[in-house]
């Protein structure tokens, strides 16, 4: 009987948190867009706009992202522990982080391990 509440309730904490993680993505990507438009309604350079857009939009998605490899992790961890799911959890991660990089890399420019040299050149 304990055993299936604990199951049970990882599986509505999963749910729970993809939900966060899907929300947060659709907001990002709304959010962005109408600040974009607004932006492009007041005369503002286009190109820095759409920069800005870029650039939130991927922070959005990058902190949606997080969110979704929460909910694998529980739902690899708690609901489904078996080498298939292990595996599977694996792929997801590394694509994600593969994804997570690259945003890092479009939206600052450099590689997310390249901050602290750059804070140490500038000061």
């Amino acid at each position: 009987m304990l055993g299936q509440f604990a199951t049970e309730t990882a599986h509505t904490v999963r749910s729970v948190i993809e939900l966060i993680g899907i929300s947060i993505i659709a907001a990002g990507a709304v959010i962005t867009l109408l600040i974009f438009l607004y932006q492009l309604t007041r005369r503002e350079d286009p190109r820095q706009a759409l920069a800005n857009l870029r650039s939130d939009l991927g922070r959005a998605i990058l902190l949606g992202l997080e969110f979704l490899v929460a909910a694998d992790i529980i739902n690899t961890v708690a609901i489904e522990p078996t080498l298939d799911s292990v595996i599977t959890l694996g792929a997801i991660v590394l694509i994600r982080t593969l994804l997570s990089f690259s945003l890092e890399v479009e939206i600052e420019g450099r590689w997310p391990w390249q901050r602290g040299a750059r804070k140490r050149q500038e000061s």
